[in-house]
């Protein structure tokens, strides 16, 4: 539970009030673009940072006064996969082991528990720098799971995997929650917030602007999405100009996919009309189709722009703001 965090560097406000409450056994994803405070938050439940303001407990410990206690308790799998690439698998897990006082015999059993369940066993007695992308943050997250934290911290566990990964590592997390863990999950990915969420928080700016289940959050955007692909970029400003009349809302332009999405009102047959005034102005149409909204209409309603547009342009003072560093052991 987070009251009235805040956290600055310098002159940049990472953290400005931020509340923020996550119920035992549940998921609770934080949303929000570079520098909006996500991984700073991140650091302050997991003892990494000291808030300039306000109070924040995990699992009923403060996180100032109860810190040494606290680090037994909870587990964190940064951005980064944070291991050892000189040792083999199981060296890293034994290493994390004995960190956590576990004792010889229970941090090899432990280890080898660990490589058996991520799916790493064939793979444990080789060196690390050996292992793919994919093989690396399961053994990160396995490090993060020798001790059977009470609280589990996930900062953009997936971000730079294959599809292939991204599935097998929330196959994972789902079993972790199906087991009883309480997770804090950090993402940008709208598709994975949406699975693996009970709840969602959406941050900017260091505050939650908005809190929610993923239906909440989709049925406060409201109304359909007309989403068209257009054949040449010099359409675009054509199909905004002719679609306007039809649009019950801000019409998202995406120049490098020459993608429109409209929100409209109105179902099938506001498909069809729009098909008639594109047809009636020589705009080729190469895919085009009507959907309720997503977790990237909301994001896109609430911080007015995409998530993959956030993704890439936080820029230095998102990086000032959200730099993660280090595992807790």
């Amino acid at each position: 539970m987070a009251q009235g965090l805040v956290k600055r560097y310098g002159q940049v406000v990472a953290l400005d009030g931020l509340d923020l409450a996550v119920p035992r056994g549940s998921v609770m994803g934080l949303l929000g673009p570079n520098g909006a405070g996500k991984t700073t938050a991140i650091r302050i439940f997991t003892t990494l940072l000291v808030p300039d303001a306000g109070r924040a407990t995990v699992a009923g410990l403060d996180v100032i006064a109860d810190a040494r206690r606290l680090r037994r308790t909870i587990g964190l799998s940064g951005q980064y996969a944070a291991v050892d690439e000189h040792l083999t698998g199981f060296e890293n897990l034994d290493m994390v082991a004995r960190l956590y006082h576990l004792g010889r015999r229970r941090s090899r059993e432990r280890a080898r528990e660990l490589l058996e369940r991520f799916d790493l066993a064939d793979a444990g007695d080789r060196v690390v720098k050996t292992y793919s992308g994919g093989m690396r943050r399961r053994l990160d997250l396995a490090g993060a799971l020798v001790a059977e934290p009470e609280v589990l911290f996930l900062d953009e566990p997936t971000t730079g995997l294959d599809p292939r990964s991204r599935l097998a590592l929330w196959e994972v997390i789902e079993e972790l929650v199906a087991g009883g863990s309480t997770l804090l999950l950090t993402t940008q990915y709208m598709d994975e917030a949406d699975r693996l969420s009970d709840e969602i928080a959406v941050i900017d700016h260091g505050r939650v602007i908005a809190l929610g289940t993923a239906d909440d959050l989709k049925a406060r955007v409201g109304g359909e999405r007309l989403q068209l692909v257009v054949g040449r970029g010099a359409d675009l400003a054509i199909a905004r100009t002719v679609l306007a009349p039809l649009a019950s809302g801000e019409i998202w332009v995406d120049r490098h996919t020459r993608q429109l999405t409209v929100p409209v009102s109105g179902g099938s047959k506001v498909l069809v009309e729009a098909l008639r005034v594109l047809d009636a102005e020589s705009v080729a149409v190469l895919d085009v189709g009507l959907r309720r909204p997503t977790l990237d209409d909301v994001f896109l309603a609430l911080t007015g722009h995409a998530a993959e547009e956030a993704a890439d342009g936080g820029g230095r003072q998102g990086r000032d703001a959200d730099a993660q560093e280090g595992k807790v052991a």
